[in-house]
């Protein structure tokens, strides 16, 4: 297949041009089912809302898209009409949809895909119609391309809710030259979270049966995070070390034999920060401001966190912090049984904020009722506290039992705050055991999957902070690393570049 050039709408985004000038400019469509900061419920919004303005600044024409939700503020965001009400055209109806548009920080348009029917709701997931709501969405998104009559040289789909992009677009294109041209990458960003429904669904859709790979090879389901594997042109993860583990049953969640046949068009691609937003220098939550030239004023962000928590402000005192939802993923597992040992035994204070699983956050409000002097737990979410837990704590606590990515760390590290992790994902990828013979490293890990290993891991991280010198020196190798989206962004372009190719050689 030829790519179509010469397709740039009026409506085109100007941005910087290329930074090699050797380079093409690429035009690029980047699919989301929730995109900071217009609506958020994890990781993937931070990397939707991230990326694209990373890949605007190296010279691409890069344009998102994604439903527009009833609790999106359109008045803040200063959403306008971008295309006269359309339909959908689905197998048994029209459905109609509107397209909005505004602008991200830095110039790269947004759409939002409009549905009275599918998305005038403030929760993002958890319908019942979660299926057909996104099988219309990957619709639409097609529908509103072709009338913007701007093509994408390349389709960029997130998870599972933009997965069966790949084969519409293999079915359109077959016959239909708008997206001949038009390359398919697939991120997974979580392969725990795969869209699984009824087969009747994606069939009442206008798929061929081909396309639609059963669950476990049993008929009667379907698995949209398959079929984005099987039919990208490319697909990457969000860290190099996932993409290997993945490939393994331990956990390839039941999708391993298919991402090992796919292999070849699999890698790895470690996620970014924002580090225009998460930089402490300029971080207006924090009592004060600092950075890795002059980080001593942390220690006025640690005391503010203390006094806030209800804990005794004393700056020798190793205050832990934990960021996560509240779940077994995300080891909390490991955390229940050694709370009560890291604050009796230990002596350290901790600092919890998220929501999650009922268990746990039954378990870690009475530990707090129990030791207020010592365990603050904020069973909720708050973004604003976040922020002062990574500013003001010494040491992040992540001991996920697997993470694609995982930002907490690198966020820690960049606010000065030494992690301590499970070696697994994102994690290994980022957090380098310290050796204090040595000095290498940027913070503690474990490998062994174990209460008994956390708790290790946790000690070694306060014996370092008894010693002001090393900590000190552990804090700044964590915030002058380079946790940008700039070098990651590159990394996407090249990926873009091999999908084109694979899509011309299919």
């Amino acid at each position: 297949m030829g790519a179509i050039t010469g397709r740039r709408s009026s409506q085109a985004s100007k941005g910087p041009t290329p930074t090699n000038e050797s380079d093409e400019s690429l035009r690029i469509l980047f699919v989301s089912a929730e995109v900071a900061p217009y609506a958020k419920v994890g990781g993937l919004a931070d990397v939707a809302g991230s990326l694209p303005k990373a890949l605007h600044a190296l010279g691409h024409d890069v344009r998102v898209i994604m439903p527009c939700y009833g609790g999106i503020d359109r008045q803040r965001f200063e959403l306008g009409q971008a295309l006269e009400r359309f339909n959908v055209h689905l197998p048994d109806r029209d459905e109609p949809a509107g397209l909005l548009r505004a602008e991200m920080d830095g110039g790269a348009p947004v759409y939002f895909v409009e549905s009275e029917r599918f998305f005038a709701r403030d929760a993002i997931y958890g319908h019942p119609d979660d299926g057909e709501r996104f099988l219309f969405f990957c619709r639409a998104v097609l529908e509103a391309v072709r009338r913007m009559g701007w093509s994408p040289d390349v389709l960029h789909s997130n998870d599972w809710h933009t997965g069966i992009i790949p084969s519409l677009l293999r079915l359109t294109s077959e016959g239909d030259r708008f997206f001949a041209g038009t390359a398919t990458v697939l991120t997974i960003h979580n392969l725990a979270y795969q869209g699984i429904f009824d087969q009747e669904l994606v069939a009442a859709m206008g798929l061929d049966e081909w396309s639609i790979p059963p669950v476990g090879g049993r008929p009667g389901l379907v698995n949209l995070m398959s079929l984005g594997i099987l039919n990208a042109d490319m697909v990457n993860t969000v860290s190099p070390t996932y993409a290997k583990e993945i490939l393994t049953p331990e956990y390839g969640e039941g999708l391993d034999s298919l991402l090992r046949h796919r292999q070849t068009r699999l890698v790895g691609i470690l996620n970014g920060l924002d580090t225009d937003v998460l930089d402490p220098a300029t971080d207006p939550y924090l009592a004060a401001r600092y950075d890795v030239k002059n980080p001593d004023r942390k220690t006025q962000c640690k005391l503010a966190l203390q006094r806030e928590s209800g804990m005794p402000a004393d700056p020798a005192v190793p205050l832990v912090g934990v960021v996560s939802r509240l779940a077994d993923q995300k080891g909390f597992d490991l955390l229940e049984p050694m709370v009560e040992s890291l604050l009796e035994d230990v002596g350290v204070q901790w600092v919890l904020l998220g929501t999650g699983d009922k268990h746990y956050e039954d378990v870690f409000r009475q530990v707090a009722n129990r030791y207020p002097g010592q365990m603050a737990a904020f069973l909720a979410f708050d973004a604003v506290l976040a922020q002062r837990i990574y500013g003001g704590a010494d040491m992040f606590l992540m001991p996920s039992r697997y993470e694609p990515c995982g930002l907490g760390q690198m966020i820690a590290m960049r606010y000065g705050t030494v992690p301590v992790v499970h070696r697994t994902g994102g994690l290994a990828d980022t957090v380098f055991d310290y050796q204090p013979d040595t000095g290498v490293g940027n913070g503690f890990s474990f490998d062994n999957y174990t209460v008994h290993a956390c708790l290790a891991a946790v000690v070694r991280a306060v014996e370092a902070f008894r010693r002001p010198d090393e900590w000190r020196k552990l804090q700044r190798i964590g915030m002058a690393a380079d946790f940008s989206w700039s070098a990651s962004a590159r990394h996407y372009v090249e990926l873009y570049r091999r999908a084109r190719q694979q899509r011309l050689e299919d």
